[in-house]
């Protein structure tokens, strides 16, 4: 079991012991906030404990695998490598949203008019080989490039797209950051970095950069372009689910393809999987 979860589980176990029905999620921090407001809702409807927590889809696969949580929450796929390691097991992965994983910059480098890159641009700064901004159209400032923790799923899906390889390095990188919240933060507090986050993390200090394709067309990380698929980053929003699934986890999976759960997730920034 990853050291990051040894005190979280003794209190899920305790928890446990006091309400048999209680229902465990854990992983991706990108699909937390929708989990979250629907396990409340769930919770006051119904008077059974969903306990929500974030570690990375990585994390909430191993703590399902494991027989440690009861729902995984995965910004990705599952690997096959994960299955691999865990084949006596059946998993079914459902999509309860839609996202998109946008390479992000400080508002500072939007607004000097870096408003778009090639995804050759970004492969060559997460591999080191560009490290000014003045080099595509921005201030003579040294590029600070934000990476993420390799089990991440948002790393995953971007690294896939970037550098053809979900576990590619980034030696380019200056700084590697775990949750949404932590990478936020970081080019929030800096005028030169470049990073990836979910679409919902975007707002006036942390801007969503476009992407230019091959014959020029210039693409948007908007709502339509994500729908349609024709943003490059475009990912489900999947909770991952043991053929085992005792009923009260069912019915939660049940609540989130709801009215009432996709709620939550449009307003939590996301597409409902119904759209």
């Amino acid at each position: 079991m990853f050291k990051y979860f040894s005190v979280l589980s003794l209190a899920v176990f305790l928890t446990a012991c006091s309400a048999p029905d209680a229902i465990y999620i854990s992983g991706s921090s990108t699909v937390l906030p929708p989990v979250s407001k629907a396990a409340d809702l769930f919770s006051s409807e119904t008077g059974i404990s969903v306990i929500v927590n974030a570690g990375g889809s990585g994390g909430g696969f191993n703590q399902l695998a494991e027989g440690q949580s009861d729902i995984g929450m995965m910004s990705r796929n599952i690997t096959s490598g994960e299955l691999e390691a865990f084949k006596s097991l059946n998993f079914t992965e459902v999509a309860i949203g839609r996202d998109a994983v946008v390479p992000s910059v400080s508002s500072e480098i939007y607004d000097s008019g870096v408003t778009a890159l090639t995804l050759s641009q970004i492969a060559d700064i997460y591999t080191g080989e560009l490290q000014n901004w003045s080099e595509v159209g921005g201030p003579d400032r040294p590029i600070f490039t934000i990476d993420k923790e390799a089990s991440r799923g948002t790393r995953q899906v971007f690294m896939n797209i970037v550098l053809g390889d979900p576990k590619a390095e980034a030696p380019g990188a200056d700084l590697v950051t775990g949750s949404n919240n932590e990478e936020q933060t970081a080019l929030v507090q800096s005028d030169a970095a470049i990073g990836m986050l979910s679409m919902a993390w975007l707002n006036k200090d942390v801007r969503g950069l476009s992407i230019i394709l091959p014959d020029g067309d210039v693409v948007t990380a908007s709502i339509e372009n994500i729908r349609a698929g024709s943003y490059p980053f475009v990912r489900d929003l999947n909770v991952v689910i043991r053929d085992d699934i005792k009923p009260s986890a069912q019915d939660f999976i049940s609540y989130l393809l709801s009215a009432d759960g996709q709620r939550m997730v449009e307003d939590a920034g996301y597409i409902g999987i119904a759209n």
